[in-house]
């Protein structure tokens, strides 16, 4: 068993322009923001996203660097559609596959094991199929002869997600009050990055928590990096709340404004604008 640790720059020195990505987290809650953040500094870009949407399409559809999103939703929670992949996405600037939240689910499900689709009865009799029309139906092969949408495989080239704790070999544990599907995304992929608040020993991860709290097994995951903070402006339960003040800023403020003052620096220089600017 190895030591996966490394920075966010070594884990996005290993994507490449052109991948299909997952970002893990749900709306404005435990995204992966520092990872973002340090790709946003690449020179990585022609990306098909998919992620339950916030902050992380919003900045990365600001900067150019979509291709494809794959989603349900795009919202900051409190702010309920993100601005800046409004914008996008007027502009026409990228492709757009939204589905139900349950297929988005079943379709990782899929990935994570390897299968080609799942059948799903979420998105029958609604405009989820109009709007996508290579979506195809099966029909049950016994009795019932239901029909449902067979909801294909989102297989992911890497994963992003953030979660509160890890250890050095990959475990990767939440104590919020919901796992989103942050384990998902590292099944569904070929490589997974997670950065968490704080590594701790192995031994540490179940001294406070329930062993059901160790959502990410280290199977599936390639890198850990430690990043206190590294979901801001995001929540991170119970670590810390949704920086309300922060995100208002970055929803009303233009995109090349915004990107000069907070993402210009390193991690670093952003804590410390982004403390000056709340």
């Amino acid at each position: 068993m190895s030591d996966k640790t490394m920075t966010a720059e070594e884990a996005v020195a290993r994507l490449a322009s052109g991948m299909t990505l997952g970002i893990g987290g749900w709306g404005s809650r435990r995204k992966p923001m520092a990872l973002v953040r340090a790709l946003l500094r690449s020179q990585v870009t022609d990306l098909t996203i998919v992620s339950y949407g916030g902050p992380d399409v919003g900045m990365l559809a600001a900067a150019g660097r979509i291709r494809k999103l794959v989603t349900a939703f795009v919202t900051l929670d409190s702010i309920p559609l993100e601005p800046h992949y409004r914008a996008a996405r007027e502009r026409g600037a990228f492709e757009l596959a939204e589905v139900d939240e349950a297929m988005f689910m079943w379709g990782l499900h899929a990935a994570a094991n390897r299968l080609p689709f799942l059948p799903v009865r979420a998105g029958i009799g609604s405009d989820v199929m109009r709007v996508n029309p290579g979506l195809r139906t099966v029909t049950s092969p016994y009795e019932d002869q239901e029909t449902f949408v067979a909801m294909p495989a989102l297989r992911l080239d890497a994963a992003l997600v953030h979660v509160n704790r890890a250890d050095r070999l990959g475990n990767g544990q939440y104590l919020g009050p919901d796992p989103y599907f942050d384990d998902l995304f590292c099944e569904a992929a070929d490589a997974a990055y997670v950065s968490c608040e704080q590594v701790v020993d192995t031994a540490e991860l179940t001294k406070a928590a329930a062993p059901q709290s160790l959502l990410i097994k280290r199977h599936t995951v390639t890198g850990v990096i430690e990043a206190p903070g590294g979901a801001h402006f995001t929540s991170c339960a119970p670590d810390y709340a949704r920086d309300e003040a922060f995100q208002q800023r970055y929803a009303t403020t233009p995109w090349p404004e915004f990107a000069a003052r907070f993402l210009a620096g390193d991690e670093r220089a952003y804590r410390s604008a982004a403390g000056e600017g709340s």
